[in-house]
């Protein structure tokens, strides 16, 4: 264990001294290293200075600010696993806020401290806090608060991560057990299909009132036709009744007629009949 307690005792000392503005790292790092025991003090003179922007990462990580995104880091990692593409362009916009806000965040504290960070130096603070959210090994790097030099994600190796801080580099966390992520991606495919069932549902009712619609359209037409036929029916009724009438009349005047040709014919009898007995006087 006598390893493991100066491992311990240098990432303390490293931690101290990696807060404090660059320009007063070098001195302070020497007079602690003459205060230490030769074995400790030759490792304490080998730690590196650090960058500005790596020291304005290690004052957010020492205020306790880096939890949401080690935690965002997290569910990243579960969701590109799941392939949920929905969830992964939720928590990338959610990243890029966070991201945004803490590396603000990071620079008002270094100011506060009396440092200066550049342009250049507030876009490697963004990147090493955005590497923190998308690799773990990234955010136990970060959240020891001894980083020497910034980071920046899709270039996150072992070598180079123990390079980039000051004392030891922690182990990443452990995965969880399969049989959590098996129930997550159970859970996750029932998610996504009881939004697929709700979206049909919601398609079938927006079908339903096309329907509906059409229905209606149509059963007005049958309502018109129907009014219309009803119509007909009242005036073939009323023409029905008017050539009836008409009929009535015709064989009314029909048998006048009748009367009146045979009067016309016994009255033609007579007329014959009375010119005969004229020529026979």
């Amino acid at each position: 264990m006598p390893h493991a307690d100066a491992d311990s005792e240098l990432d303390e000392i490293a931690g101290e001294l990696y807060t404090l503005p660059p320009a007063q790292f070098t001195a302070a790092r020497n007079a602690r290293a003459s205060d230490a025991a030769p074995a400790l003090a030759k490792r304490i003179k080998a730690l590196r200075k650090p960058t500005v922007a790596a020291w304005t990462v290690n004052l957010l990580a020492r205020e306790g600010q880096l939890a949401d995104a080690v935690e965002l880091s997290g569910a990243l990692r579960e969701a590109q696993e799941d392939l949920d593409a929905a969830e992964l362009s939720r928590l990338g916009r959610q990243r890029r806020q966070l991201v945004a806000a803490l590396a603000k965040q990071a620079v008002a504290l270094a100011e506060q401290a009396g440092g200066s960070v550049s342009a250049a130096a507030r876009e490697d603070v963004e990147k090493t806090i955005n590497a923190a959210v998308m690799d773990a090994a990234a955010a136990a790097a970060v959240l020891t608060g001894r980083l020497i030099t910034p980071l920046e994600a899709g270039d996150i190796e072992p070598g180079a991560l123990a390079e980039a801080v000051g004392g030891s580099l922690p182990g990443v966390k452990a995965p969880r057990p399969r049989d959590d992520l098996a129930e997550r991606r159970a859970r996750k495919a029932a998610e996504k299909a009881a939004r697929e069932a709700e979206r049909l549902a919601n398609e079938a009712e927006r079908e339903l009132a096309r329907v509906d619609a059409r229905r209606a359209k149509a059963q007005e037409r049958v309502d018109h036709v129907r009014e219309r036929m009803d119509d007909l029916r009242r005036d073939l009724e009323a023409l029905e009744a008017d050539e009836k009438s008409a009929q009535e009349k015709l064989d009314a005047v029909e048998e006048e007629r009748a009367q009146a040709a045979a009067k016309a014919r016994e009255a033609a009898k007579e007329s014959e009949r009375a010119h005969r007995a004229l020529d026979e006087t």
